[in-house]
């Protein structure tokens, strides 16, 4: 009977323990229910800018805008600064046909921000979109800690447990609604308007790219999509990686906000994205041909999941890395999508009056091994130059000179610049502006910028004529490097120009006074180890 009693005993109290632990591990983490509220006084001054009327001269011609983004591609994965893997004709010829930035930079190095600093002509640490917009946080310890200690994430590292947003809170993240786009620009000069391709800045009422001056929306909110449904289709060649990133990607398919829409309207796409993308962005040409229209394409290329069209996958038979074959493919099948858009600017008889942009939003993404970025240091998420010196050229026929070639920094940020100068929009004096005009300063050899910024957290970095300062997150660890003599940012120069890191430092400083918290908190951070460096950054 004693026995009986003692084990009983022992049985109750792991009992209780298990019961204490199940309590701790699926007790709901605590939330924030704070809704973020856009500005109010820049909302006001937004309104009452975008209900002026048109003031340039009615007998003006009107350019058309197309600016054409690639997503996650590499400076070195193409063929037109002298990359070796995958030839991109149609991309080298439209930088011919005008202007080839060979240090065109992105306000940030991870989607979503740089395309609010892309679209807002604004470092989106003004306002506030400082990190990645959260669709789902932990929703109890069991998710936390499994994430944390269990799952292999890689080097996504988890950050310490807080408050996370609640589902009404995250409704609430995306690109800030008192802030002004290059569409509500066009679109208040009497422009038509249209997005092709991928959002990013928001999926709830508010923050649709319709909500945002556009006319026409043709894509998907999410920050990825399928290019293609994954089935049995012989003609489309998928290809898997093994991190927990693509997992979650692929996933049940094209579901929530990676499914395709025509303005609002859910479509069943079976066609492959990159092409159908080309295909939208000709009908809509073709529609506006007779008035002045801005067309936004955001390509998920060459982005995860790797899916291609077996005529691209057979343009390099002799890529026995099947990871990098299907990478070159998307990208061969993205140089044709720009190929066929260029064709038919130039079919309508419209290269004349239509001015044409191109760049990549971040990086190559050195994660999924099929890129590397090399020789600059890092990928996407860092602000070592793999991660923020992108592709970026500029083609206006008779108003940029062919082949020119423009060696000193410019932005992201100066495409919403250029084209509030080209529309004669003018600008509202409420908030301010980080761009300038690229047809001024291209034509006049003027100096773009002497100055560029970036952050996230507390990992910061600054671009000060040939000098660049790097701060890593968490640690704070400080690195300097001279452009110039090494682009490839391999000699670290700290120790032997305390005066220039100072200046520097004092710089980023001054830049920060004109910046606000971040509006959402970020769930992660990203570790770098590049031999015994490490450099941390929160997405």
């Amino acid at each position: 009977m004693a026995v009986y009693k003692k084990r009983t005993k022992i049985v109750i109290a792991i009992l209780i323990v298990l019961l204490i632990l199940a309590a701790f591990l699926f007790w709901p983490i605590n939330t924030d229910g704070t809704l973020i509220k856009p500005d109010e006084k820049l909302a006001e001054g937004k309104a009452d800018f975008l209900s002026q009327k048109d003031t340039s001269a009615a007998s003006e011609k009107k350019p058309n805008i197309i600016i054409l983004l690639a997503d996650d591609l590499g400076k070195y994965d193409i063929s037109l600064y002298g990359g070796k893997s995958t030839p991109t004709p149609q991309i080298d010829s439209l930088a011919a046909s005008g202007v080839t930035f060979t240090d065109g930079y992105v306000s940030s190095s991870i989607c979503s921000p740089s395309r609010a600093g892309l679209l807002t002509g604004r470092y989106q640490e003004r306002f506030g979109h400082e990190y990645q917009p959260g669709d789902r946080y932990p929703k109890n310890n069991l998710e936390y800690y499994a994430f944390k200690y269990v799952m292999n994430t890689n080097s996504w590292r988890l950050n310490p447990k807080i408050e996370y947003p609640n589902e009404a809170s995250i409704a609430t993240q995306g690109l800030p609604k008192s802030e002004i786009t290059f569409a509500d620009l066009a679109k208040k000069q009497g422009y038509s308007t249209a997005i092709i391709g991928k959002w990013h800045l928001g999926h709830n009422k508010g923050f649709f790219p319709l909500d945002r001056g556009f006319d026409y929306h043709y894509g998907f909110y999410q920050a990825f999509s399928l290019f293609a449904p994954e089935d049995n289709n012989p003609d489309i060649i998928n290809h898997h990686h093994t991190d927990f990133t693509d997992k979650m990607i692929w996933g049940k398919g094209r579901v929530g906000i990676g499914q395709i829409r025509r303005d609002t309207t859910i479509i069943d796409e079976k066609k492959y994205l990159t092409e159908s993308f080309a295909e939208e962005a000709e009908a809509f040409i073709n529609k506006n041909k007779t008035k002045p229209f801005l067309l936004y394409v955001p390509f998920n290329a060459p982005h995860t999941p790797f899916q291609v069209r077996k005529k691209y996958y057979d343009r390099f038979p002799n890529v026995k890395d099947e990871n990098k074959r299907v990478y070159f493919a998307m990208i061969s099948a993205l140089d044709d999508a720009i190929g066929r858009i260029r064709a038919k600017v130039k079919k309508e008889g419209l290269e004349e009056n239509t001015l044409i942009f191109f760049a990549s939003d971040n990086g190559g993404a050195d994660y999924t091994f099929a890129t590397t970025n090399a020789p600059l240091k890092g990928g996407k998420f860092s602000h070592f130059e793999g991660g923020v010196n992108v592709p970026f050229a500029l083609s206006w026929k008779g108003k940029i000179k062919p082949n020119t070639i423009y060696k000193t920094p410019v932005s992201s940020l100066d495409i919403f610049s250029t084209i509030a100068a080209v529309t004669h929009s003018g600008l509202p004096k409420d908030r301010v502006y980080d761009g300038v005009d690229l047809i001024d300063v291209v034509n006049n050899n003027k100096q773009a910028h002497q100055n560029l910024y970036w952050r996230s957290g507390d990992a910061k970095a600054i671009r000060s004529g040939d000098w660049k300062l790097i701060i890593s997150g968490k640690t704070h660890e400080t690195w300097l490097y001279n452009l110039e003599k090494d682009k490839s940012e391999t000699t670290d120069l700290a120790s032997k120009n305390p005066e220039k890191v100072n200046e520097l430092q004092t710089a980023l400083q001054k830049w920060e006074k004109g910046l606000i918290k971040p509006l959402w908190p970020n769930l992660t951070y990203y570790e770098f180890n590049f031999g015994k460096q490490k450099y941390f950054v929160d997405l």
